[in-house]
């Protein structure tokens, strides 16, 4: 049978990648079929972390709210030895960051996949299908999106067959994807594969620890620890080649292990939610893209968990890809847009992963005999600002290449091609308060200090750009095409619209900064259709 009429997209897996995908798409006037071959959401504990950057992904989904009341703000990283003594201490502020969230946040994945699900589940441009196993897909060889996508499924309970079409296919369903499997895309090794027995726990107990992650550089075990939220707590042990979970997993073995933040050898007041033997790896998928087919997620690409960039990795791919195919399946853009997925995310992902490699490698650098003397050289080495920065550094590497228009004022001190736009705290001419996000609501823009000339407001209409006005006061009307904020903080990023008046930055619907310019509006860097179909124009947008 044919399941549903057809979809503009469909997702395949319906993780926190694909919930996320999913809802980015819709809440831009795309329908979507979400395909998940499990019948329950996965109930036990995974991720752990995302950065501030991440949080500003949820907050576009109408999560964040939700999101900050049931996580908790992380202090850092601690390195320490075997005897626990602090090696290096990278420490985080858990106040709001220019990018409006904690640096560091720390939660309880099912809780995280329940406040997407609740969202995705409601949404009238959603339709989710669980229990429905792919089997074979027909991918067209192009991404002119001139001809569907068609998935050929089965119902896990019934065994029936089903079919689903859709103008592209964005494959969320995990590190081990059926979707890339049948794409025929091989995945290269990063060279990093070891063992780690992951234990999750919930406890009235008072634990000995402290706001952040402890990372144990220790040739005899490392490990890694950390306060989750609340009552849960996890460790991960590095396991050596001849050791199997079932051995250490033993309430005698278990508890000798926990002893240096327990106090004791016994396990007793302490609910094992999970043990779990994983092999952390490091690999890339060698191509994002096939004609209109998409990887996204650890489908894409796997990452060791040291920087706590796994989820947070995924979710990136979400917010870059799915702006740029609402565009070209509404009309605003061209498929030539699709390409600079793969041109963008591809470098950003290895960077990420390769960044994570090296931290491992200093900071667990496997049980042969060098490996003390690595640790030894890490204990130096984190006494320089530059080493502790390239470790533990919050802010990720800028975009390259791709939707970008880089020109003479490519860098300033705040914005900077490929890099974020600061989401900074406005003001609004009634005096009410919000981040720049809020005000931006996800669309294209144009963000100046000057007074706009009616050509610079024609060309935003015409391209449909929201034109921002940064002002001492903001006295203009705000409308649907151009807003007016003030900046109250004097220390903010934002502040230099107003010691520079004729700055103005391109800012894409993902916030990653497109193009910065001096005296002259930039262009817009994608190739529109002469007949351009305005965001708000769509048949589609008044489900937003």
């Amino acid at each position: 049978m044919s399941a549903d009429g057809p979809a503009a997209a469909v997702v395949v897996g319906a993780g926190p990648v694909g919930c996320t995908t999913a809802l980015l798409l819709a809440d831009r006037g795309v329908p979507v079929i979400v395909l998940e071959q499990h019948l329950q959401p996965h109930p036990l504990p995974r991720a752990v972390h995302l950065d501030d950057e991440v949080v500003r992904i949820l907050h576009r989904v109408g999560v964040s709210a939700d999101f900050l009341a049931a996580s908790r703000p992380a202090t850092g990283l601690r390195l320490v030895d075997g005897d626990r003594r602090v090696l290096a201490e990278f420490g985080r502020d858990t106040t709001p960051s220019s990018n409006g969230f904690p640096v560091a946040n720390m939660f309880h994945q099912p809780d995280l996949e329940a406040m997407l699900l609740a969202r995705v589940e409601t949404h009238p441009l959603v339709t989710l299908h669980r229990g429905v196993e792919v089997a074979d897909i027909y991918v067209p060889p192009v991404a002119a999106l001139s001809e569907s996508v068609r998935i050929e499924a089965r119902d896990v309970v019934s065994g029936e067959s089903l079919s689903f079409v859709g103008r592209v296919l964005l494959a969320c369903d995990g590190a081990n994807s059926t979707v890339r499997d049948l794409l025929g895309v091989r995945m290269d090794d990063l060279k990093f594969t070891e063992r780690w027995l992951v234990i999750d726990v919930r406890t009235e107990q008072q634990l000995d620890t402290w706001g952040g992650a402890e990372q144990v550089c220790d040739p005899a075990r490392s490990a890694t620890f950390m306060r989750v939220v609340a009552d849960r707590y996890r460790w991960e042990f590095q396991l050596r080649d001849e050791e199997v979970e079932a051995d250490l997993i033993r309430p005698d073995v278990l508890g000798r292990l926990l002893r240096p933040w327990t106090g004791r050898d016994s396990v007793d007041g302490l609910e094992i939610v999970r043990s779990a033997t994983y092999t952390f790896r490091a690999r890339l998928a060698r191509r994002f893209q096939v004609g209109p087919a998409f990887l996204l997620g650890d489908a894409a690409h796997l990452t060791p968990p040291f920087i706590g960039q796994g989820l947070g990795a995924g979710l990136r791919d979400a917010a870059n890809l799915a702006w740029k195919v609402a565009d070209v399946l509404t009309g605003r853009a061209t498929p030539d847009l699709l390409a600079t997925y793969e041109a963008e995310r591809r470098p950003h992902a290895r960077a990420l992963v390769k960044r994570a490699v090296l931290v491992g490698w200093a900071m667990t650098g496997g049980q042969d005999r060098a490996a003390g003397v690595r640790r030894a050289a890490l204990a130096v080495a984190v006494r320089s600002s530059r080493a502790r920065n390239a470790i533990a550094s919050p802010v990720t590497p800028r975009l390259a290449r791709g939707a970008l228009h880089a020109g003479p004022t490519r860098r300033r001190r705040h914005f900077h091609v490929g890099g974020l736009m600061p989401n900074e705290w406005v003001t609004d001419e009634r005096g009410a308060g919000c981040r720049l996000d809020d005000v931006l609501s996800g669309r294209l823009a144009l963000v100046t200090g000057a007074q706009p000339s009616r050509r610079l407001i024609d060309m935003c209409r015409q391209a449909g750009l929201l034109l921002v006005c940064v002002s001492p006061n903001t006295t203009a009307a705000t409308g649907a095409d151009r807003v007016d904020v003030a900046v109250p903080d004097r220390g903010s990023a934002l502040h230099a619209f107003l010691r520079s008046p004729q700055l103005t930055v391109l800012v894409r619907p993902d916030g990653v900064v497109g193009a910065v310019r001096r005296c002259s509006p930039p262009a817009v860097p994608f190739v529109f259709p002469r007949q351009a179909v305005p965001i708000g124009a769509s048949r589609l947008a008044a489900a937003r």
